[in-house]
């Protein structure tokens, strides 16, 4: 059974840094894309980055590029969201998602508020 487990959500000032984390389990881990979408409030589900199983090929969404760094650890089955520069309108549940979009499985997210 898959499960994603998203940790490392908070409050930060703008301006500021975070990085999330994604622990996967249920599935083999290193042959897939994965994926991080977002949702803020009274908005839908946002693409933000995919990575390729290797690692080596990502994508981001134009608001995030140059901000945020998708990474992967294949031996701790784990995905990564390193959030530099970060901004009010940055604030969403951030969710993980296997896969190369948002709709395969998901985890049940983690909040991210930059304060201005």
């Amino acid at each position: 059974q898959v499960q994603l487990v998203e940790s490392g959500g908070g409050l930060v000032q703008s301006g500021g840094s975070l990085r999330l984390s994604c622990a996967a389990s249920g599935f083999t881990f290193r042959a897939y894309e994965m994926t991080w979408g977002r949702q803020a409030p009274g908005k839908g589900l946002e693409w933000v980055s995919t990575i390729y199983s290797g690692g080596g090929t990502t994508r981001y969404a134009d608001s995030v590029k140059g901000r945020f760094t998708v990474s992967r650890d294949n031996t701790k089955n784990t995905l990564y969201l390193q959030m530099n520069s970060l901004k009010p309108e940055d604030t969403a549940v951030y969710y993980c998602a296997k896969g190369p979009n948002l709709l395969g499985s998901k985890g049940p997210g983690t909040q991210v508020t930059v304060s201005s």
